[in-house]
């Protein structure tokens, strides 16, 4: 059973949340980009049996509040923050930018237990480029928005390799079609990618925000999960290998096979039942 509720954060911004599972320990799962929280619903339902899943919009995103003139990672902290505290939850699940934001609120929690952080995407030493942005919002304002997404697609290094291979129009091409097939099957009050599109502005400030400061992890006293795929890009596999080197108790998990989608329903290539595993392994054995 899933159940609808909302927490207010500290600057009054209503975050939105599903509830699902029983009195198992409370398991925040923070989603990434291009996404709301039922992107990543089926990995909470794998989890549900053993856990109380809460699984948020974030904020501009789903049914919860906009994302604000004073956006940023500090507003992000706050809302994961506010959720824990409402829900007594002491375990979090970030899955990409959702991975960073929850390393940081372990930064700002230190009664936080546990964080199972899904391939981070850092920026180290310029591994994680964001130029590409200017074009984003000039595609973007235009109202060109399958031109937006790829160009946004090709800047975080996204999708099957193959895609970098094709020439922009056919790309743009294939995305507008993927576009025009959302917008006739699109469950009701669930974002499609156009709706999306503006918000992954918001995921790569958060990427800004924490470039080059790797250092600041080794204060972190959760335990956590580095999770990842094996066919995720090579600066995704990077970051996790960065991190493990800095935080003070964790381990790391490859899944064989999988990319970046891996936490996703299966409709969007996603493995969550796999990714589910992993997880309940991990947090079983942390107590």
């Amino acid at each position: 059973m899933i159940t609808l509720d909302r927490v207010t954060s500290e600057d009054g911004t209503e975050i939105a949340y599903r509830r699902l599972g029983g009195d198992g320990p409370g398991l925040v799962l923070l989603h990434g980009a291009m996404q709301t929280g039922h992107g990543n619903i089926e990995l909470a339902e794998a989890l549900s049996g053993a856990f109380t899943c809460y699984v948020p919009d974030r904020r501009g995103r789903g049914r919860s509040g906009p994302a604000g003139p004073r956006y940023g990672l500090a507003r992000e902290v706050e809302d994961l923050s506010a959720l824990l505290a409402a829900t007594g939850a002491e375990h979090v699940m970030g899955v990409s930018s959702g991975a960073v934001i929850a390393l940081r609120t372990a930064l700002a929690r230190p009664e936080l237990r546990t964080v199972v952080a899904f391939e981070p995407p850092l920026d180290l030493d310029g591994s994680n480029p964001t130029g590409w942005l200017e074009r984003f919002d000039r595609e973007l304002a235009a109202g060109r928005v399958p031109a937006a997404l790829v160009t946004g697609m090709l800047g975080t290094r996204m999708g099957p390799a193959f895609l970098g291979l094709l020439p922009r129009p056919l790309l743009e091409a294939m995305t507008t079609a993927m576009l025009k097939r959302q917008d006739r099957t699109a469950a009701d009050g669930e974002p499609t990618f156009r709706e999306l599109a503006p918000t992954l502005r918001q995921d790569v400030q958060v990427v800004a925000e924490t470039a080059d400061d790797l250092d600041a992890y080794r204060r972190v006293e959760a335990e956590v999960l580095l999770l990842g795929g094996t066919r995720s890009p090579a600066y995704l596999r990077n970051v996790l290998t960065a991190l493990r080197g800095v935080l003070p108790r964790c381990r790391r998990v490859d899944l064989p096979g999988l990319d970046h989608s891996a936490t996703s329903n299966a409709s969007m290539r996603g493995r969550p039942e796999l990714v589910a595993a992993e997880v309940r392994r991990f947090l079983r054995a942390a107590g």
